[in-house]
């Protein structure tokens, strides 16, 4: 890919983005009054401004994967939802998901796979730590359609941080590129 189809397509993205955005501006600034006729004795101008902008609100939500990977997780594994969060002040990192079907999803809860997280940043793979009383944490029961599926892993030291992209492994799933909030 060269230079010039990279900006072309930034350029086209951009043309999409500002033609939807414009239909929704219009209607909120065709549903608000007039700025003369907001003005009273007791407010401002700088007021008015401050209220009609908090009203303006993003024409789009940006998606968490490509439209042809989540595709490929919900048709291939079953899938949907993926999600890597760092909790507990960054000593655990939460993998979520939730199962569509059942079938296809068996795979990720199989206790005979041991799960990984790869950081190809820090070079550091974590894994699903062992408890004395509880075992491993992560769920491990039949998946259900419709239900959402954790596990955690251990990130002790640190190594890995938000807005890190981490693999995660189970057997032979694989998802990459996953942004850790």
């Amino acid at each position: 890919m060269n230079l010039r189809s990279v900006f072309t397509s930034i350029l086209l993205c951009g043309a999409l983005f500002g033609q939807s955005a414009a239909p929704a501006s219009k209607e909120s600034s065709s549903s608000a009054p007039p700025v003369s006729h907001q003005l009273n004795g007791n407010a401002s101008a700088a007021q008015t401004a401050s209220q009609q902008a908090k009203t303006v609100h993003a024409p789009y939500r940006p998606e968490r994967f490509a439209g042809r990977a989540g595709t490929y997780y919900r048709l291939v594994w079953g899938i949907e939802g993926l999600s890597v969060k760092s909790a507990e002040a960054g000593e655990v990192i939460r993998f979520t998901y939730q199962v569509l079907d059942p079938k296809k999803a068996k795979t990720l809860n199989d206790k005979r796979f041991e799960p990984s997280l790869i950081d190809e940043r820090a070079h550091v793979k974590l894994v699903v730590p062992q408890m004395d009383k509880v075992g491993k944490l992560r769920q491990a029961v039949p998946p259900e359609a419709g239900k959402q599926y954790w596990m955690l892993f251990s990130n002790k030291g640190g190594y890995v941080k938000r807005g890190d992209r981490v693999s995660a492994v189970i057997g032979s799933f694989r998802a990459d590129g996953l942004v850790v909030d």
